[in-house]
């Protein structure tokens, strides 16, 4: 089968592969997506000596069943399903209290990063792919090779809205920073299930004009004036909950300068940004909560993917042949394209 190597440093190649061999709890999924995110870019920047050359990529994936195993229960060939971004033990403290984003087994601490397909696992970039029927969500009506983004487009956002969902009240005010392959989605979800206020920021006024029409109450360009304008939104109190989809320096530093009092910020984006926390200073607000969110539990995706089937949900996606996995990347990397790019077997 034709799979999507990392080869090395900022390379990726299609190659042949064998077909994947299933267990007995497994079934042999032929993809019908995969999703290409910027969490694939900076896997790929790991080097020429990085443990995931070699690998197949692809985190984001949907298929249909082509195959069971003897023991796999629940699926039948033909059936469309999404597979989960996190793998999980299911057995687990943290995966029984519902917490399976955290597994202890498959995604012990000092790991390289939460075990995902495409991420120490074989991934979806290919033409087939082994799952755990335990890993896997049904898609009912939904187009598979659409609806591969929401593995993590849609997951990874409303994950961090749920985390912070006891603070958006009515009366709240939430800045999400960051209008594209996440934060195009986590705004949607922010319109659809809360009633906070909305302030939406981009540098690029095409995805401000955007939020301003997805249900983004202010849209500001997010400039030098962006923090005393959230400041004059909020008469001074500074935001109930920041969502960073992008995590560079400017936007970090943009999250804690308008972070309220007793307010929640969460990184999402992996831009490489940093601050510096002192217990015993006042940079920032009493009672402020910062999580480093990733990924979601199997409860949030099923939620994401209600969502979509209500029509209340949309992930913006551009579709590239899988033969064309090497421009897919340059022209994510260059910014070409809006929302999430998916490619096709």
């Amino acid at each position: 089968m034709r799979a999507v190597s990392y080869v090395r440093n900022n390379t990726v190649e299609v190659q042949e592969k064998p077909v994947p061999e299933i267990e007995a709890d497994e079934v042999l999924l032929k993809v019908s997506g995969a999703g290409l995110c910027h969490s694939d870019l900076h896997i790929i920047a790991g080097g020429d000596d990085s443990p995931l050359v070699g690998s197949t990529l692809g985190h984001e994936v949907a298929g249909v069943v082509e195959k069971t195993g003897d023991a796999a229960t629940g699926w039948d060939v033909g059936d469309s399903a999404l597979v989960a971004l996190v793998l999980s033990c299911g057995e687990c403290d943290k995966c029984l209290a519902g917490r399976d984003n955290e597994c202890e087994v498959a995604s012990p601490r000092g790991s390289l990063a939460p075990l995902s397909p495409g991420i120490g696992s074989p991934g979806g970039m290919a033409e087939y792919l082994a799952v755990k029927t335990h890993h896997l969500d049904p898609l009912g009506d939904l187009d598979p090779a659409t609806s591969a983004p929401l593995a993590d487009a849609a997951l990874t956002p409303m994950h961090a809205v749920n985390s912070v969902r006891d603070r958006l009240v009515g009366g709240a005010t939430v800045v999400t920073i960051g209008i594209g392959g996440l934060g195009h989605v986590g705004l949607q979800i922010l319109s659809a299930t809360t009633g906070a206020r909305i302030i939406a920021l981009d540098t690029d006024k095409d995805k401000v004009d955007y939020a301003a029409s997805h249900g983004a109450d202010v849209a500001l360009v997010s400039d030098a004036d962006a923090a005393s304008r959230i400041m004059e939104e909020t008469n001074g109190r500074g935001a109930d909950v920041v969502l960073d989809f992008v995590g560079v320096q400017p936007t970090v530093d943009l999250a804690l300068s308008v972070i309220g009092v007793g307010g929640a910020i969460r990184f999402v984006g992996l831009g490489g940004g940093k601050f510096t926390y002192d217990a015993d200073s006042s940079a920032l607000p009493w009672g402020v909560n910062i999580e480093r969110s990733y990924g979601g539990t199997r409860s949030d995706m099923r939620e994401a993917v209600a969502l979509v089937q209500q029509g209340k949900l949309h992930v913006e996606t551009t579709k590239y042949s899988l033969d064309d996995a090497a421009r897919a990347f340059d022209d994510l990397r260059d910014g070409k394209v809006s929302g999430r790019i998916v490619l096709v077997p």
